[in-house]
């Protein structure tokens, strides 16, 4: 077991409070106080420690994927600095401090989580990520490896509408199982041209390429505008709970810049854990 040393404020409980706040997720599992992983077949457990996290085991493969996991692309000083001059994010920054998102590892797992998303509840899209991870994934002890794309790249369309997909989603899932976009070549893209490679596949549309670019990339100015949970939260921190729609939220993201990334999670982990 190894101290991963954190950048402060760090705080392992807000943190990961999205792995538990809608159902278990199968290959982020929650288990006795601390996080399990797989990583290249061996189950990782992540636990709190004073400075930073215990991850057993560590080496550099390791302490990569648990960098994600634990947010350490995002700076947390810059964004609190600007959270003080906006009265929400001010109190907000108060009430979560230490809250580093947690960034999905892999890229097509990412991916999939956003196509198990579209249009139903989280807690529908856990329920039927985990299936899927429970039918193609890999057990190696607590936790499951997310099937990759040559785990799924046979599955036939009936496959996954057996776990809950619809026809379309399993369209979707498998032809990029089957055909992955240039993962390593999207790190090194602006945002536009992200956003355009994913839109250009079937069924990958704006609010997809904007959870790709927020939840993997860690792209400060990522602002997914078109998700359900983000217009509620900026019209109940903002706009007295009324109705808004994709457009006005997309435009009040100009106030955020640069730090649209940090502003969404902190106010969807704000009207779950701090409310208005």
């Amino acid at each position: 077991m190894g101290l991963l040393r954190l950048p402060q404020p760090y705080d392992f409980e807000i943190s990961t409070e999205r792995f538990r706040a809608f159902g278990p997720d199968l290959a982020n599992l929650w288990h006795e106080g601390g996080l399990h992983r797989v990583v290249s077949g061996r189950e990782v457990r992540i636990e709190p420690a004073p400075g930073g996290v215990l991850v057993e085991p560590l080496d550099a493969e390791i302490e990569h994927a648990a960098g994600k996991l634990l947010g350490l692309e995002f700076e947390l000083e810059p964004f609190y600095a600007f959270a003080a001059g906006d009265e929400v994010l001010a109190r907000l920054a108060a009430r979560l401090s230490g809250l580093r998102p947690p960034l999905a590892p892999d890229p097509f797992e990412s991916i999939v989580g956003s196509i198990t998303a579209q249009q139903v509840s989280l807690y529908a899209a856990f329920a039927v990520r985990n299936r899927l991870i429970e039918r193609f994934g890999r057990r190696a002890g607590y936790a499951y490896a997310f099937p990759n794309p040559a785990d799924l790249a046979g599955a036939a369309e009936d496959d996954l509408v057996a776990l809950g997909f619809s026809r379309r989603k399993a369209e979707y899932v498998l032809a990029l199982a089957r055909d992955p976009l240039d993962w390593a070549e999207l790190e090194h893209l602006p945002d536009d041209v992200v956003k355009e490679r994913i839109r250009a596949r079937r069924g990958l549309g704006e609010w997809t390429a904007d959870w790709f670019l927020a939840r993997h990339l860690a792209r400060p100015e990522a602002w997914p505008a078109g998700d359900l949970g983000l217009r509620k939260a900026v019209s109940a921190f903002y706009l007295g709970g009324r109705d808004v729609s994709i457009e006005e939220v997309r435009e009040m993201g100009s106030r955020f810049a640069p730090f649209q990334n940090l502003t969404a999670h902190y106010l969807l982990t704000g009207l779950r854990m701090v409310g208005t």
